[in-house]
């Protein structure tokens, strides 16, 4: 992320918040109609402006591309379920009063022999009409709903349909070449075992020379196959944090995972899998054969990890509609201003509150400064939650929350942060299980970051002028205090309360009148 400007008037690097202004605005209630190969989905996108809220968010699995490879035709059931969902999105994106709407078709419609017959169907009974992309374009909107989530992504996007896959490359927040083929799970998943491992391999060999490219050190997979098998993968782990966005895997992870998936589907043990997964019956049918293309795109590539991105080709629509300003802000500060706007007591404070922490931590890196920033922003999000519950809340929303730009060692960071705000204490039985996602010292520190809200917080929100100066220097924290008021509000509590701070930063407390 771009270097802190902590004393900026307006906040960070960023600038003013944009959530409300006209910019936001112009992306506010932007519906999306996918219309894949094997899925339909309509997502409504609202809330923050750089970050994705999701309004609504609907699939249905209609398989128009199975049967395909040998008829060259839509699949007549899955033509007529996904002509009803369309019918279906158009009323509810009416209802829902959607600013613009944009539908999407890709390698089904464009390829079979009826796809235009298709699209006009869709027209005459809905009003919808269908943008039918290549796979080029495919590919750099795939990419662009990872920039979304990673605004200076680098390495290989690969994103996986029914019908196709697509390949781009990202290099430093920017989409470069794309290329698409035929290798989606409903393509070949027909053909004999031998000439379905040539035609992968041959396929993705195809795909690395058009691309020009040999490596990746980083691959960010999209795609509803790839993400089954990193739930596949979560439950083989036994990993704790069931998030699927920004779940990273090692080779050795991806190899263990895709081996236990072939054990699984040789013993006719596929439904099973999906369940311990909560993978549905119609995805799990496809995914032993996206495990063959994942190993050999993972042959092919030698990635060090592969990252799961939650954000697509709809997502990358959505990036399209944003003006270049917004598409430089970081998704996670833009998501926890925007939640503040709306939910906290006193918003704005946040800013008040990063500038007065701050100085507690003289040693913070850029990443670590940026979480301390998020956590003053979302530090009264959750003030309506019960009070013997409101620490509990604080943990499992920034933990589970639908947020961009957060690893999930620093979700737990952020949750920390935001339990010890509101509690001293942390309960084990619910941190215990995320402890092994967050080294020891992050630990710490977010413990420090909660506890310098809780005094912080609570002080002066009202008035920035009355909260003083916070100064660490030697093995003293100096509360510095106008005289007055600002010191009758240093009251039992807060004096309490910055004990416990120092406390947690091992230096002592002192309190001086200016």
């Amino acid at each position: 992320m771009p270097e802190d400007h902590a004393d900026h008037p307006d906040f960070g690097p960023f600038g003013a918040p944009m959530f409300d202004g006209p910019e936001a605005r112009s992306v506010r209630r932007v519906g999306v109609i996918d219309v894949g190969s094997n899925s339909v989905r309509l997502v409504i996108f609202d809330g923050a402006a750089r970050s994705p809220a999701y309004f609504f968010n609907e699939k249905i699995l209609c398989g128009l591309g199975r049967g395909m490879a040998e008829t060259g035709h839509l699949h007549p059931e899955g033509r007529e379920r996904a002509l009803a969902a369309m019918r279906r999105f158009a009323i509810l994106a009416r209802g829902y009063e959607v600013n613009s709407l944009t539908a999407v078709a890709t390698a089904a419609v464009r390829e079979a022999s009826d796809g235009a017959d298709f699209a006009a169907q869709v027209v005459a009974a809905t009003g919808i009409r269908m943008k039918v992309i290549d796979g080029a374009e495919e590919a750099r909107l795939s990419a662009q709903g990872v920039l979304l989530g990673w605004p200076e992504a680098d390495g290989l996007m690969c994103d996986i349909g029914g019908s196709s896959m697509e390949l781009a490359e990202l290099s430093r927040g920017a989409v470069g070449a794309t290329v698409s083929g035929q290798l989606g799970p409903l393509k070949i998943q027909d053909l004999k075992p031998k000439a379905r491992a040539k035609a992968i391999a041959d396929g993705v060999e195809d795909l690395a020379r058009r691309l020009g490219r040999d490596a990746a050190e980083r691959i960010y997979l999209v795609g509803g196959s790839w993400r089954a098998i990193a739930r596949i993968d979560m439950a083989r782990r036994g990993y704790p944090l069931h998030v699927l966005h920004e779940y990273v895997m090692t080779p050795e992870d991806v190899e263990a995972t895709l081996a236990y998936v072939a054990e699984r589907a040789e013993a006719d043990e596929v439904d099973g899998l999906g369940k311990e997964s909560s993978t549905s019956a119609q995805r799990m049918a496809l995914v032993p054969v996206a495990c063959e293309v994942f190993a050999e795109v993972m042959r092919r590539f030698g990635p060090k990890e592969v990252a799961i991105s939650s954000y697509g080709i709809r997502e990358g629509l959505l990036y399209e509609a944003m003006p270049e300003e917004l598409r430089r802000r970081d998704p996670l500060i833009e998501a926890c201003r925007a939640s503040e706007a709306a939910s906290a007591r006193v918003p704005g404070f946040g800013r008040v509150l990063y500038k007065f922490v701050k100085p507690c931590f003289p040693d913070a890196t850029d990443r670590q400064k940026r979480l301390i920033r998020a956590a003053c922003l979302l530090h009264d999000v959750s003030w309506r939650a019960h009070p013997d519950y409101r620490a509990q809340v604080c943990f499992d929303n920034a933990t589970r929350a639908n947020l961009g730009g957060l690893t999930h060692a620093e979700r737990v960071f952020l949750g920390l942060a935001l339990l010890h705000r509101y509690k001293s204490k942390r309960d084990e039985a619910a941190f215990g299980p995320l402890a092994p996602l967050i080294a020891e010292d992050e630990v710490a520190m977010a413990e420090q970051v909660g506890r310098a809200l809780r005094f912080g917080a609570m002080f002066a929100p009202q008035d920035a002028g009355l909260i003083g100066e916070l100064e660490l220097t030697g093995e003293v924290l100096r509360l510095k205090l106008p005289e007055g008021a600002g010191q009758a509000l240093f009251g039992e509590v807060a004096e309490a309360r910055f004990s416990a701070l120092a406390a947690s930063l091992g230096v002592e407390a002192e309190v001086e009148a200016v």
